[in-house]
């Protein structure tokens, strides 16, 4: 999602693809290997592979959130610990 200036929110396609490419380039290099792990637990609980990527997607906005708007570095930890709660959202 993103806001236009009447800060309603509004649907960006090519935002949501670039952000499903990053969780696509993760599994592709299993790097962090926790990503594909999510995957895999994801689809074993029922999770279709694109619903498990959208899940998995929300964990790289928050970082990248955090990375823009508080200028802070990437936090693995965090990043690691809201893989692990998915499907519940990560908004920490």
């Amino acid at each position: 999602m993103i806001w236009n200036a009447d800060g309603e929110q509004e649907y960006s396609p090519r935002l949501r693809e670039a952000i499903l490419e990053v969780v696509e380039n993760q599994l592709g290099a299993n790097e962090p290997p926790e990503t594909r792990q999510t995957l895999k637990r994801l689809m074993a609980d029922g999770y279709s592979r694109e619903a498990a990527k959208v899940y998995i997607a929300q964990a790289v906005v928050v970082e990248i959130f955090n990375v823009l708007k508080h200028k802070q570095p990437f936090d693995l930890e965090r990043y690691l610990g809201n893989l692990s709660r998915l499907p519940e959202e990560p908004w920490e």
